[in-house]
């Protein structure tokens, strides 16, 4: 299956191989390869409209990731996965993908105020660990 669409720079081409209809995580997942002559890339949510098109799939179901432009540009080439619905998407997809996808939350607390937390839980035994979790120090 491919998809051509006419640009200003020129005609942007979106080509799938290696397609698989994974039952076991209930998703169709496949190579893609888009060929974007005088143009930098296509963006993903571009992607995710013509690949929702090309196999009838509404664009949040679609997670596209690991692109990679060729030598010389003028083509990329990445990774695809087609969920039969959001839940499962959800279920399966790692949570970085899923905050790229705009569903998932961000952690709130940085690396640094976890890793304070996590050596003030050290000097203490048993429930008490959950009170120092909660911000109190002992």
């Amino acid at each position: 299956l491919f998809s051509a669409t006419k640009m200003a720079e020129g005609t942007v081409t979106v080509r799938t191989r290696k397609f698989i209809t994974n039952r076991l995580l209930q998703r169709k997942q496949m190579v893609v390869d888009v060929i974007h002559p005088g143009k930098a890339n296509i963006s993903k949510s571009d992607l995710r409209d013509r690949l929702g098109k090309m196999y009838k799939a509404t664009p949040d179901h679609i997670f596209c990731f690991g692109f990679r432009t060729a030598y010389g540009g003028g083509r990329s080439s990445g990774f695809a996965l087609i969920y039969d619905n959001l839940d499962i998407a959800k279920k399966f997809e790692p949570k970085y993908r899923l905050i790229r996808h705009g569903i998932g939350e961000k952690r709130k607390q940085s690396r640094k105020q976890r890793k304070e937390k996590k050596n003030r839980q050290k000097k203490v035994r048993g429930t008490k660990k959950a009170k120092v979790g909660a911000g109190k120090k002992k």
